[in-house]
């Protein structure tokens, strides 16, 4: 009798997963508990692969030898509880797709950078002619494209929610960016839970392995002294050098790996502002890990293209920079957006709150910036947090009111910033719908001004 995989969910994940285990000789069984797009029933059912959308047949469900989660159901679906209970393994799609895979992985996470970590640690190994693929959170699932393709290294992007569903997954090279309070619904509101899920990436790692993480970090080295690190590390800091690792002294980035030492100027980086400066350090000590050589490093740092919605310059209209960090979803990712500028700015944000503690960003804005447009159904908590020290505060829940206010308001050489600090729900489908209805409307105005 074929092993039974039953994958609840049927996104890029899910279906990924269905197509690899149907390739391997699984019996496959994809359950939806909404509703599957027609582009990926047209693939379930072209491969011949069985589905349900609307329900959950628990029947079926519980009758698996192993169940594939997309990491969006939450373990406290009752569909999850009683599969535990029952003792099915229930893991992620890039758990399954790790055991089909001889490449070797560069893991990263963090609550912010990792997308920007990622795709710059993929363009560096690419720049130096390695066969890399890309995939986890960005792209194509990495189980769909392992159907067609192994590569001889892959760059993941790896979030809490997928970590919680690896058992043998092991990276080669792993990445922690950082740790600040996000998602803590999903870890019943206890920081150190996130935390440990975090630092849970190294678990299976040994001293062949590398860990690269920020060492300035506080929530990191907690985490850290909570489990048996086994790989070498490598730490990031702004504050001190390491034995290995990389060190910003304010005036050169300084990376010690393998018996290198990589000097690189920041204005080479196409990137800007500090936390930039640390996305950079990651991604350059996890290519010279994997054999990146020195000038293939300098060279992608300079033409390095990031990532829509992350401090994506859209337009200057009449000297005034429009600036889209649609991305920029939780206070931590907007202070390090707001401290990228010297310029006097006018800031767009809001949204739908996660219990956002803004204090963090007086100091940052005080003096900076001149304007808030509050851009949310229900504005009262960012209005309150801010008023008396943001002189001119507005609110709309029109996205091009927002756009038309930050031109009549600004003045040659500030910056419009769309940089929300909360997630997108409230007037929009997700971020990136935010960032494009922003570009669009600043695309619109640009028009009607010429």
């Amino acid at each position: 009798m074929k092993h039974m995989i039953a994958i609840l969910g049927a996104g890029e994940s899910g279906v990924g997963a269905a197509l690899l285990a149907y390739q391997k000789g699984y019996a496959v069984w994809v359950s939806d508990l909404g509703s599957i797009s027609e582009a990926r029933k047209k693939v379930l059912t072209d491969t011949g692969i069985e589905f349900e959308e609307g329900k959950h047949s628990e029947k079926l469900i519980l009758a698996a030898d192993e169940i594939i989660k997309s990491p969006g159901i939450p373990e406290t679906a009752p569909i999850v509880r009683k599969a535990r209970a029952k003792g099915i393994p229930v893991i992620d799609e890039l758990e399954f797709a790790f055991r089909f895979s001889k490449g070797k992985v560069i893991a990263i996470t963090g609550t912010n950078g990792k997308t920007t970590t990622t795709l710059l640690t993929f363009h560096l190994l690419k720049k130096a002619g390695l066969d890399v693929g890309l995939a986890g959170n960005v792209g194509e699932s990495w189980a769909g494209q392992l159907v067609k393709k192994d590569h001889a290294w892959w760059v993941l992007e790896v979030s809490s929610f997928q970590i919680d569903g690896f058992i043998e997954f092991k990276p080669r090279i792993a990445v922690l960016t950082n740790i600040t309070p996000d998602h803590l619904d999903r870890y019943d509101y206890q920081l150190d839970n996130y935390i440990s899920s975090k630092v849970s990436l190294f678990k299976n790692m040994n001293e062949r392995d590398a860990a690269i993480f920020y060492g300035d970090d506080l929530n990191i080295q907690v985490g850290l002294g909570n489990i048996n690190l086994q790989a070498t590390t490598y730490q990031v800091s702004l504050e001190k050098a390491f034995e290995r690792g990389g060190f910003f002294n304010g005036k050169e980035i300084q990376l010690l790996a393998l018996g290198k030492k990589v000097r690189i100027n920041p204005d080479d980086i196409i990137l800007r502002g500090t936390h930039n400066l640390l996305n950079a350090m990651n991604a350059s000590l996890a290519a010279i890990l994997a054999g990146v050589d020195e000038e293939a490093i300098h060279s992608g740092l300079k033409d390095f293209k990031n990532a829509a919605h992350r401090m994506e310059h859209v337009a200057t209209v009449l000297g005034i920079s429009f600036v889209n960090d649609s991305k920029g979803t939780n206070v931590d990712a907007t202070s390090y957006a707001l401290g990228s500028y010297s310029e006097p700015l006018i800031w767009i944000a809001g949204g739908v709150d996660k219990g956002n503690d803004y204090s963090s960003l007086y100091p940052i804005i005080k003096g900076k910036v001149k304007m808030l447009i509050c851009l949310g159904e229900n504005n009262e908590k960012l209005k309150k947090a801010f008023w008396g020290i943001i002189p001119n505060i507005k609110e709309t829940k029109s996205i091009g009111q927002a756009v038309a206010w930050g031109l009549e308001y600004g003045e040659e050489g500030d910056v419009i910033l769309l940089s929300p600090a909360c997630a997108s729900f409230d007037l929009f489908k997700n971020y990136e719908d935010r960032g494009n209805q922003f570009k669009s409307a600043v695309q619109e105005l640009k028009s009607s001004v010429i």
